[in-house]
């Protein structure tokens, strides 16, 4: 069993382990346990009651989150001709037009956070699934970053905005960032109530029972906070 620092064990003494915290109650009480140096990232984790094996009960979609994620998002567009333009013009942050900058990623080149495509160089992009594949960064049409040259310009707003895809794992559970813990209580909140319209929209139709089972919050490096799904799941964005 990890052996925890004095820091942790001091948070981790402020959690009522048994209790399931309202979701305002569990951020502002995140917010009081993340003790580390660094501005820590905030993440949720569900644990959901589908069965991943089956298709029919895979849980993928993306989320804009109202205050984004805290962080600069670089984004890379494989696009070429009037849809490289489009995207130079929306600010994406690298632009693959041509063979060299594929060459570059086959070499291990990866310092970009998001992939978009047109579906005109899917086929080039292809080639590319060994290296972006596990990283999380191969353009999907499902994710919404595999669109048509005029679609290029919102998904790299939204992306730079603070868009995740989420995606549930083999042991039916999803991890999700939702912002860093210097974020005020009302932006975690936000964000927090957006993920779950999301997640609760991307229910698979041919599930029966309980959906969201169990949610829970942490920094990097602080403990686990239990939220009550059943209030998760009314709350709202609030404007």
């Amino acid at each position: 069993m990890a052996k925890h620092g004095k820091k942790y064990l001091a948070a981790a003494a402020k959690v009522a382990q048994e209790r399931w915290y309202t979701p305002s109650e569990a951020i502002a009480l995140l917010k009081e346990t993340a003790t580390a140096k660094f501005d820590e990232t905030v993440e949720a984790h569900f644990r959901l009651g589908v069965d991943p094996r089956h298709a029919e009960q895979q849980v993928r979609d993306v989320v804009v989150l109202p205050h984004g994620l805290g962080k600069t998002v670089r984004v890379l567009v494989f696009a070429q001709g009037e849809g490289a333009t489009l995207a130079r013009e929306a600010g994406a942050d690298y632009v693959a037009d041509g063979d060299e900058m594929i060459a570059k990623i086959q070499g291990g080149w990866t310092d970009f956070d998001v992939a978009v495509a047109t579906p005109d160089l899917m086929g080039k992009v292809g080639r590319l699934g060994r290296i972006l594949g596990p990283r999380g960064l191969m353009p999907n049409p499902k994710a919404g970053t595999v669109v048509p040259a005029e679609d290029l310009p919102r998904v790299i707003r939204e992306s730079k905005a603070g868009r995740i895809e989420f995606r549930v794992d083999k042991t039916s559970n999803l991890h999700v960032p939702i912002g860093k813990a210097s974020f005020s209580v009302e932006q975690l909140y936000d964000n927090l109530a957006a993920l779950v319209e999301a997640v609760k929209k991307a229910r698979p139709a041919s599930l029966k029972g309980t959906y969201i089972k169990r949610l829970t919050l942490a920094t990097t490096m602080g403990p686990g906070i239990k939220v009550d799904p059943v209030q998760a799941q009314n709350m709202e964005v609030r404007e």
